[in-house]
């Protein structure tokens, strides 16, 4: 079962099994497979050395645990008498004669009871009156175990077919459940390689990046584009949306980018014109991402950032100054013609660049307030002296311990310290 699936208002419920009592466990289990065609469900010593033997019906939808109770004990009184269970078949002449050939004892051939349609609001009347019929009409009889216990077995008549119906249905609905579940799980997997597998080696940064999705799959992006020559590309973004939708543009977003990254460094501008204009064409209209990149040159430690409508950079320098870095553009995929400002920034020794989406900023606590910039930047400062991956991990978890609920959006944080 899924978490989601455990988590819901309405959970998953099922009849796990039917006691009947039996005298020898081996004995009923050779006329339940043998005679009625059931399945070995389980057959296992439990922990108090008692044996625990299970069959269920070919279609598996319920288990019948075959016990065998103590002689002194109320159950042991009840083995030979009626069980109260009720097999559904499509043909029961057919299942009738099928089972007595192989022995089974039935008390009375196959019997129809007719139900005369009633005015609404009153009680149905039967025809006859026949014991242990089922009281809603159809085929019936009645069939005995080797110990005596016994059981009805009914035909597809208005209600049961409704019955099946519903059970199919259930049926239906959970393994669509189990596929969705399990094919969300590839695409948890396939996004997850699209994050950066390595990181380029600089002389002069280090730096580390995290995304925590608040679902199996999500819309934020981070990325390290190794651009050549010690130079080097910091991308962080966040799709409009959530869920499925959010993840596909995602994906689409980091085709564009690493597609077009060749001419980052030298025309950042024709770089980032060129990744808009293929979102607009591979998206559907009104379709939009926030987008900050940042190209460092190692040699002269310098930066060079467009932000596109995302939340500003924020640079704690070691004198522990704070500086924004602000937008310089608007979002991509919403305009076709788009147009973009190129913004510069000197690092250096102990510089600390942080990048992040708004699942940090606006995590919310139990009194609803934000964790906000201000938490933020405060954790920065804490924690300045810690190594990046280290940084990274120890914000993120305050942010979690924060955050007094359930996590509503993708929290991604990237952090570089020039060195």
């Amino acid at each position: 079962m899924s978490e989601s699936d455990a988590d819901r208002s309405n959970p998953y419920l099922c009849i796990h099994a039917i006691n009947v009592f039996v005298r020898d466990q081996d004995r009923s289990l050779r006329f339940y497979v043998d005679q009625l065609g059931f399945n070995v469900a389980f057959d296992a010593k439990l922990q108090s050395g008692q044996r625990w033997v299970a069959v269920s019906p070919p279609d598996g939808s319920t288990v019948l645990a075959l016990c065998v109770p103590r002689p002194s004990s109320k159950e042991f009184k009840l083995i030979g008498r009626s069980t109260g269970v009720v097999f559904v078949t499509e043909n029961v002449l057919a299942k009738f004669h099928e089972w007595r050939r192989r022995g089974v004892q039935f008390l009375n051939t196959p019997r129809l009871r007719r139900v005369r349609i009633a005015p609404r609001g009153r009680t149905p009347m039967p025809e006859s009156l026949l014991d242990d019929a089922p009281p809603w009409g159809g085929v019936f009889t009645r069939f005995k175990d080797v110990d005596g216990n016994t059981f009805s077995l009914v035909g597809f008549d208005e209600v049961t077919r409704e019955v099946e119906a519903q059970r199919r249905a259930a049926a239906a609905k959970l393994e669509a459940e189990r596929r969705a579940a399990q094919e969300l799980e590839i695409a948890r997997q396939v996004q997850a390689r699209l994050f950066p597998q390595m990181r380029p080696p600089l002389k002069t940064l280090e730096y580390a990046g995290v995304c925590i999705q608040a679902r199996q799959v999500g819309g934020d992006y981070y990325d390290f584009l190794d651009l050549g020559r010690d130079r080097f590309g910091l991308v962080i973004g966040d799709i409009a949306g959530k869920g499925m939708a959010a993840a596909l543009l995602m994906a689409n977003l980091q085709a564009n980018l690493r597609s077009q990254c060749a001419i980052a460094w030298q025309h950042p501008q024709r770089f980032l014109e060129a990744v808009n204009r293929l979102f607009c064409e591979n998206t559907v209209e009104g379709a939009y991402a926030t987008l900050f990149f940042a190209g460092y040159d190692g040699r002269s430690r310098s930066l060079r950032y467009v932000n596109c409508g995302h939340l500003p950079a924020l640079v704690l320098r070691r004198d522990e100054t704070l500086e924004r870095l602000d937008s310089t553009c608007t979002v991509l995929g919403l305009f076709r013609e788009w147009e973009c400002t190129v913004g510069e920034c000197r690092f250096g020794p102990g510089d600390l660049l942080a990048l992040y989406t708004d699942g940090i900023t606006e995590a919310a606590g139990a009194g609803g307030e934000e964790f906000g910039e201000e938490g933020l930047v405060r954790a920065l400062r804490q924690r300045c002296g810690l190594p990046a991956d280290s940084l990274v991990g120890s914000i993120v978890d305050e942010v979690r311990r924060f955050n007094a609920g359930e996590q509503y959006d993708d929290i991604t944080l990237i952090v570089a310290r020039c060195v």
